[in-house]
């Protein structure tokens, strides 16, 4: 019998179908301010010896892009979870760091508890919300326009990916006129592909149907869409679900292919293409399961659109997100439900 979609008709979906206005909006007040030009400068004249970027959980998953970005420009970057800047690391935390921070809410307790100990610091901050003390506290500050979300992170994560590019184009000196068409691009594919959730939603509760644990692995840039999207099955749909790198996968992982597992593979950038697709065949060789998540992917609900790299983290996103309704259907679960957490962290 088919699963009823009825249950995912929720506030967490309506979320889900507003990521393109959210994308939309956020683009429109994206800007190369002052303050912005001027860290940028600096950091190009090597006055910071390293830049520290820093989150947690989805905010964190979605620094990867830039950390790559950065470290290809010439730049020592790190990326760091907050939680472990705050308590392990806090020798990071010199006048020659910059910091660049990204807290939806702008006021989890690890992002206090960051701006109590490095007030005399540069930070970079991006944030949903223009009167949180991280917004307040940032020598610089890149705001989304997500508006309001009901629980789990998806217009802010979108938004926050797209913030993010745009500022790896100021630091690393780009062209900003094409970021901006390039990013226009994203809302376009996001309209596309969300105009078919019910369908995609369905056939992904035939497709899955049986599996009882997920794996997402990738590479690069999309270990950022590996990590929100494990994240966001366990939060959506409270399913199994692991996030890592496709070559940590072969380390071990590879031994627990079983019927019950599905592989969700991105594909990514031209760099590690070939090295996903051969993960992808050596699994289905083995008579594991595995799914491509890619411009050429064979399963409709996974294929995206063709996009450049700055688009593609975005998008990479969105078969996940149906995945967390199809998943909750067949549990008869509202999706994106908080039961237990919320949606600001207050305690480290």
């Amino acid at each position: 019998m088919p699963a009823d979609l009825r249950v995912a008709e929720s506030p967490y979906l309506q979320d889900l179908l507003g990521q393109p206005r959210a994308l939309a909006d956020t683009l429109a007040a994206l800007d190369r301010t002052e303050r912005l030009q001027q860290l940028a400068a600096r950091l190009r004249c090597r006055e910071f010896q390293q830049v520290v970027l820093t989150g947690m959980g989805s905010s964190f998953h979605a620094l990867h892009p830039l950390n790559l970005q950065l470290v290809e420009a010439g730049f020592t970057a790190l990326m760091v979870e907050t939680s472990e800047l705050i308590h392990y690391q806090t020798r990071l935390l010199d006048p020659k760091t910059l910091i660049i921070a990204v807290s939806q809410s702008g006021q989890s307790a690890e992002i206090v508890r960051l701006l109590e100990i490095s007030q005399k610091f540069e930070m970079i901050a991006v944030t949903n919300t223009a009167e949180s003390p991280l917004a307040a506290n940032a020598t610089a500050v890149l705001l989304t326009k997500a508006g309001s979300e009901f629980s789990v992170s998806c217009k802010t994560y979108v938004t926050a990916l797209m913030a993010l590019q745009w500022l790896a184009d100021i630091l690393c000196e780009r062209d900003l006129s094409e970021s901006r068409r390039e990013l226009s691009r994203a809302e376009i594919e996001a309209v596309s592909y969300l105009s078919g959730w019910q369908d995609h939603a369905q056939l992904l509760t035939e497709r899955l149907g049986r599996v009882r644990n997920l794996c997402l692995v990738g590479r690069g840039a999309s270990l950022a869409g590996v990590g929100t999207g494990a994240l966001i099955l366990k939060e959506s749909a409270h399913f199994p679900a692991e996030g890592m790198s496709s070559a940590a996968f072969r380390h071990g992982p590879f031994e627990m292919l079983n019927e019950d597992m599905c592989v969700l593979i991105f594909s990514g950038d031209d760099r590690t293409r070939d090295l996903n697709r051969r993960l992808l065949t050596d699994i289905q060789e083995r008579g594991g399961r595995a799914e491509l998540i890619g411009e050429s992917a064979s399963f409709a609900c996974f294929r995206l659109a063709q996009s450049g790299n700055r688009t593609r983290a975005i998008l990479e996103i969105l078969p996940v997100q149906m995945i967390t309704l199809a998943l909750a259907a067949l549990a008869g679960r509202e999706p994106g439900k908080f039961e237990l957490a919320s949606k600001i962290t207050t305690t480290e």
